[in-house]
């Protein structure tokens, strides 16, 4: 598992631009997950149902998993938009992203070379106005510990930036906490030392 974190799109691009009549419309937006993608390009095709076509691409996860790509020319000339699109959206090193590029046409023929440039260049410009946020990788951990402890694994929670999900506090306190996978091992060795291994330590599975 790559443990780096990555950037993603903070917001959703819009841009615009007319080619021979034919105006292109491009949306980007955030799409953790491939089902998150298809839903947005969905949306897309609805709020343009008049448009001729709407050509798409997404990068569904790292900016380099390639099992996680997707793209379309919806009836546009083979190769000629989706996988312009794509080679956008994948060498942008951006993730978490997809690109629906909507065409009404104005009836003058932009030929192969002309909806190449067209499709990969509406997404280019979009791409500058993409405004970006680091995701990191985390990991989640279930701890189980005594009440004469909370202040000291409070104090390394702060330490290492470790996230508290939830909390139930019964004859002991049971933590659900989430913290950078780079940070996890050298947090839970610390847990170990600082308090003579009386904190239990679990993974969470999700």
């Amino acid at each position: 598992m790559n443990e780096q974190p990555y950037l993603i799109p903070a917001d959703r691009v819009i841009f615009e631009e007319e080619i021979k009549k034919s105006l292109f419309i491009t949306q980007l937006a955030h799409t953790p997950r491939i089902e998150s993608a298809k839903a947005f390009i969905e949306q897309v095709k609805l709020q343009h149902a008049a448009a001729r076509h709407n050509c798409w691409g997404f990068v569904a996860g790292r900016p380099d998993d390639s099992l996680l790509w997707g793209f379309s020319d919806d009836g546009e000339p083979s190769g000629t938009a989706g996988k312009p699109i794509l080679a956008q959206l994948s060498g942008s090193g951006i993730g978490e992203m997809t690109a629906v590029v909507t065409r009404y046409s104005g009836g003058i023929k932009l030929g192969t070379g002309g909806l190449v440039k067209a499709y990969g260049g509406g997404v280019q410009q979009a791409l500058k106005q993409v405004q970006t946020i680091e995701k990191k990788i985390t990991t989640q951990l279930q701890l189980r510990l005594d009440y004469s402890l909370m202040p000291l694994v409070q104090s390394l929670m702060v330490q290492y930036q470790v996230t508290q999900l939830d909390a139930k506090f019964e004859h002991r306190i049971d933590l659900l906490v989430e913290i950078d996978i780079r940070e996890a091992d050298v947090f839970k060795q610390t847990l170990v030392n600082k308090t003579g291994a009386k904190v239990e330590i679990k993974p969470k599975h999700i």
